[in-house]
């Protein structure tokens, strides 16, 4: 079977990212800095060659699909199930909001493990399940072909830990940065990770999905 490359985006920082607010399936614009992140994303494709480009239906993967789209000139294919994981009643507050208004449920989110599904949301491993779904059947849809695809940042946790064997379980040790440009290969039901975290086109820092 042939082998898909996928460049996997996390989305161009927001104004909620920059609030340290949550967002899960809530929305927040990119902000400036984000909008020049998606456009530097952009310039850098620009150079690449790629066969599709997708993009999770939120607002703010798609204002970042839609600057790599005006310089690359692919159509984007949104998708749902690329979405980021439901966090139910957290959305929209910050860590220190949550934790005082919802103080159990916070609680459970930060030590309960991938099985804990969030009220009005959803557990981790519900999320990772719908992801991995759509990007097999990308695959699937691209054998031996490479597709950019702009998604969140729970999504890219999911698929590092399923490329290198992390525990789905344990805490996340690794930066996941807005606008990163990160590299997996999938074959036959296995992934692995050939570049992660490379900010390169960006020519600053950026935030971590913490």
């Amino acid at each position: 079977m042939s082998v898909t490359e996928f460049i996997i985006i996390r989305h161009g920082e927001t104004v909620w990212n920059r609030e340290g607010r949550i967002q899960g399936h809530l929305d927040s614009p990119l902000n400036g800095i984000g909008l020049a992140q998606a456009a530097a994303i952009g310039s850098r494709l620009a150079g690449e060659a790629f066969d599709a480009l997708y993009s999770s239906d939120l607002g703010r993967a798609r204002q970042t699909a839609e600057r790599i789209a005006q310089c690359t000139g692919h159509p984007i294919r949104s998708d749902a199930r690329l979405r980021e994981r439901h966090l139910g009643v957290l959305q929209s507050l910050t860590r220190p909001e949550a934790e005082r208004l919802h103080p159990e449920a916070y609680s459970r989110y930060r030590h309960d493990g991938s099985d804990y599904a969030l009220p009005g949301g959803e557990s981790a491993r519900q999320c990772f399940e719908r992801n991995l779904a759509c990007l097999e059947e990308i695959a699937a849809r691209h054998p031996g072909a490479r597709a950019v695809v702009v998604t969140h940042g729970g999504v890219l946790d999911g698929v590092y830990r399923r490329a290198t064997g992390l525990p789905f379980e344990g805490p996340r040790m690794f930066s996941i940065l807005n606008a990163s440009l990160n590299v997996f290969r999938y074959r036959a039901g296995e992934w692995s990770l050939t570049l992660w975290g490379d900010i390169s086109h960006l020519g600053a820092t950026a935030l971590d999905d913490a």
